[in-house]
């Protein structure tokens, strides 16, 4: 049953809930916690295809929303919840990067292309190959490959992507925006654009 105080709490803005918390009522971060839980946990999944322990992923989430709470300035910033959006996003990618440096095996930073695993189908969870289908508007034709050509897909994407590219193409993956991608990645839209539109040419080439 929700406390009396939290129910207060819910009255007022995320803007105002930050100013009380900084004038001393420490109650209100773990509300906020509480509050912003589900969208870490949906991040923490999405960021899972990159190669994340979902477990350690949800616990830079919360950093990321700690920092958010931290460094959040009403002055200057978006709504609250668009700063911890990208600061949680933000967190969860850097460990995810620093994780593949450590492994210094891109490759396994990618889901199967051909998914043989039972558990994966009855989560409803795609692999690679049909995530770039649907994104990446490749016909069926186009994506009914055997399994050298999926191996050979998978090297092609670490070889001929640049850095940039697949940074890109991580994020595009989880079902990122081009915005969100940029802000992630601390580049400018049109960049990023540029970049998500010539990987997937290059990857409709590999096809």
């Amino acid at each position: 049953m929700m406390s009396r105080e939290y129910l207060e709490y819910t009255q007022a803005t995320d803007e105002e809930l930050i100013d009380r918390l900084r004038g001393g009522e420490a109650a209100i971060m773990d509300y906020i916690c509480d509050k912003y839980k589900n969208l870490v946990r949906s991040k923490a999944k999405s960021m899972f295809i990159l190669g994340g322990d979902n477990e350690d992923l949800i616990q830079e989430g919360m950093i990321g929303l700690f920092k958010a709470v931290r460094d959040y300035d009403t002055g200057r910033d978006a709504s609250f919840y668009t700063f911890a959006d990208l600061c949680i996003s933000r967190q969860m990618y850097t460990a995810v990067q620093a994780s593949k440096r450590q492994k210094h095996n891109p490759l396994n930073t990618y889901v199967s292309l051909y998914s043989d695993d039972g558990e994966q189908e009855e989560k409803g969870e795609k692999s690679l190959l049909e995530m770039l289908s649907d994104r990446a508007e490749l016909s069926p034709e186009e994506v009914f490959l055997d399994k050298e050509r999926v191996a050979y897909l998978e090297n092609a994407i670490e070889n001929e992507l640049s850095s940039f590219e697949k940074q890109v193409l991580d994020l595009y993956m989880t079902g990122m925006t081009t915005t969100q991608i940029a802000k992630v990645l601390s580049r400018d839209e049109k960049s990023t654009d540029n970049a998500l539109q010539r990987l997937k040419a290059k990857i409709r080439r590999m096809l």
